[in-house]
């Protein structure tokens, strides 16, 4: 029955020594579809196919298949298979053979086991290789053998944890094409991790983002693409100028100063947004009589168009454009009323419970303690719940700075940074000047009378 919810998901949360690897996660997929779950590493993604293969246990909520609880089933009687980045492969065992380990465990009829192998090969394009061992394969026809091996037993789902990632790039897309085509042969469910876009949006009917274990958009590959909800997945899914604005009425909105028609309404009225607009949407024009115009920064072929910066006054544009345009050139923009995507204003505060020491004049956060101002209406070792904006964040060297942290992410908002930093526990944001690597260390610093502290309701 096509859209008949297959699995379903329903307030599922996964811990993890503590971190929280999914919260509260809400998802059904349907039978027959290819569903990708999408975010970079440590989004939760992988839980989520663990979870759903069996090998590990939600600490709250259900996972259903096809209406019934599975949540105690063992990965054996589930009507899965998984597909890992490493085939697992037995190479003492030829193709055949290892395509055949799960019937002959099932105590399947050689006969029946030698026809289904012998399909296996032809859906997967290796007919012809049973005889052949494993080194003397291809990775990608190490792949396709992993894959048989999970389908010869006829699942419902196949679950798939980038199987493309060892593989290169023309091989890779390759595969791409060949896995969506026997998807679709097949009629299956398709469960894929990645951390890939352009794997995502070749392959999928649906694409889920993930982000810190919390789901950030469902939808097809065109609406998670021309339609992000934030500015997390306007980001995550190919590039993306992302710009603060005012949306002044129903399609009228501002930034930088200057008024764009939209297609875009129901935002109100003088109502602060974050505004998308993707690099092959902007075109370059004559820099005279253009509304907006600036100097192209940076120029660079990308093989089938130049990457161009325009830096129109303290906003840098990132263009995409099929002429050529010189380093140093004055150069006009456009932007077609469709091209703009308006979205709710992301609000990013750090908020974090800490102890408060008035005595000292600080506030214990983190297990750090932090100057603070205000504090004169609690009492020592109060319980109290501070407020840092991200502006006031100030990023340091390490080596001088008592509290360290890792960079997880760093997004380009048009005129700064937007950093996350991964210090125990907790994230920070902290906006940059300039683009910082994810994995480096750095120092947090943030200023006595930039630390907003209100009494904590929850304690």
């Amino acid at each position: 029955m096509k859209d008949k919810h297959l699995i379903e998901l329903i307030d599922v949360s996964k811990l993890y020594g503590g971190d929280v690897a999914l919260s509260h996660v809400d998802l059904y997929i349907k039978d027959g579809e290819f569903l990708t779950l999408l975010g970079p590493s440590g989004c939760g993604k992988t839980t989520m196919l663990r979870l759903i293969a069996g090998f590990i246990m939600p600490d709250e909520g259900r996972i259903e298949m096809d209406g019934v609880d599975i949540a105690n089933t063992p990965p054996y009687l589930r009507k899965v298979n998984t597909v890992f980045q490493k085939y697992a492969l037995f190479p003492h065992l030829n193709v055949a053979d290892n395509i055949a380990f799960g019937l002959k465990l099932r105590s399947v009829e050689k006969n029946v086991i030698k026809e289904k192998v012998e399909a296996m090969l032809e859906l997967v394009n290796l007919k012809g290789y049973g005889g052949r061992y494993v080194e003397q394969l291809s990775g990608g026809q190490q792949q396709r053998v992993a894959i048989a091996r999970a389908l010869v037993n006829e699942p419902q789902v196949l679950l798939l944890d980038e199987p493309l990632g060892a593989l290169d790039l023309k091989l890779r897309k390759e595969m791409q094409v060949e896995l969506k085509n026997m998807q679709q042969r097949l009629g299956i469910t398709f469960i894929y991790v990645t951390h890939d876009q352009e794997e995502a949006l070749t392959m999928s009917d649906t694409i889920v983002v993930l982000k810190d274990g919390v789901i950030q958009q469902i939808g097809t590959p065109t609406d998670i693409y021309n339609e992000p909800k934030n500015p997390f997945v306007a980001d995550f899914i190919g590039e993306s100028n992302i710009i603060p604005g005012i949306m002044l009425q129903d399609f009228k909105v501002r930034m930088n100063g200057v008024v764009y028609d939209c297609v875009d309404k129901g935002f109100g009225k003088n109502t602060e947004v974050d505004v998308v607009v993707r690099p092959e949407d902007i075109d370059i024009v004559p820099a005279d009589g253009a509304r907006v115009f600036g100097k192209a920064v940076s120029v660079v072929f990308m093989g089938v168009h130049y990457e161009v910066d325009v830096d129109c006054g303290g906003y840098e544009w990132i263009i995409q454009t099929t002429d050529f345009v010189e380093r140093g050139q004055v150069v006009g923009i456009s932007i077609p009323p469709d091209a703009i995507h308006i979205m709710k204003k992301t609000q990013q505060t750090n908020l974090f419970d800490a102890v408060a020491y008035p005595d000292d004049g600080e506030v214990e956060i983190l297990d750090h303690r932090f100057a603070c101002k205000g504090l004169e209406a609690f009492e020592t070792k109060d319980d109290v719940l501070v407020a840092i904006a991200p502006v006031d964040v100030k990023l340091i060297p390490p080596e001088e700075s008592e509290l360290t942290g890792i960079v997880r992410a760093c997004m380009f908002l048009g005129t700064h940074y937007e950093v996350t930093i991964g210090c125990g526990e907790e994230d920070w944001i902290a906006y940059s000047a300039e683009y910082m690597e994810s994995g480096e260390e750095i120092g947090l610093f943030v200023p006595a009378d930039k630390i907003a502290v209100s009494a904590n309701e929850a304690n």
